[in-house]
């Protein structure tokens, strides 16, 4: 009986999982309200998942202000940027169905075609700028280039993040639950999808040439 509730069984284990993720849930969430900051918060959310997803050993707290912190400005940049262009498109969205208007094809196509990289760039350059030192460009571009290479990953990621919102469509009832893993839990679940795809770009233990990853230094971008 005693070995259940051990500190390294699985039911001990599997509970200290659910309260990180209650307590990165709250974090994420209350730095995201100024909108600004969300940028800096998501980077930092996916740094502390990532670590929980490979189990290893962090203070929530203390791992979500350090990244926070350590990429608060480029998370901003490469924020304010999507957040303008996912504005430009819900209103073009809304013009096209709301207006009455006739548009052609080949518009609507186009806007479909932005729609969906901007969804990939979402769900990936977050967990990228966490994980690799990368400039606000070299961001964008192995966010698409890693979205593409794991294309099915990166739809299941993006399911991920759209069950709390059709949970609150269809189940209000489960209200609870995304109040307490609507943001840290989707993050988690993607963090089991693109952390195999990381593997294969983090340098090996005995590699000391980075210039096999597909991440570019920044120095070498810069110049």
């Amino acid at each position: 009986m005693g070995s259940i509730f051990s500190y390294d069984s699985p039911l001990m284990m599997f509970l200290t999982k659910v309260a990180d993720l209650i307590i990165l849930n709250i974090l994420a969430f209350i730095c995201c309200i100024p909108i600004v900051t969300a940028g800096a918060s998501l980077t930092a959310l996916y740094y502390v998942v990532l670590k929980i997803v490979r189990d290893e050993e962090c203070y929530i707290a203390k791992a979500f202000f350090k990244s926070f912190k350590e990429n608060f400005k480029q998370a901003t940049i490469i924020w304010l940027i999507m957040l303008f262009v996912i504005v430009v498109i819900a209103a073009d969205i809304l013009v096209m169905f709301f207006s009455g208007l006739a548009f052609p094809g080949w518009l609507v196509i186009g806007v479909a075609i932005v729609l969906i990289l901007l969804s990939i760039a979402v769900v990936h350059v977050f967990p990228i700028l966490a994980r690799f030192e990368s400039t606000v460009k070299g961001a964008y571009k192995n966010s698409f280039f890693m979205g593409f290479l794991a294309f099915p990953r990166s739809i299941a990621m993006l399911v991920c993040w759209l069950v709390p919102g059709f949970i609150l469509w269809k189940l209000p009832q489960l209200a609870p639950v995304v109040l307490f893993f609507g943001i840290s839990g989707p993050a988690y679940l993607s963090a089991l999808f693109y952390n195999a795809t990381f593997k294969r770009f983090e340098p090996k233990k005995e590699e000391k040439d980075a210039d096999d990853w597909f991440i570019e230094p920044v120095e070498e971008e810069e110049a």
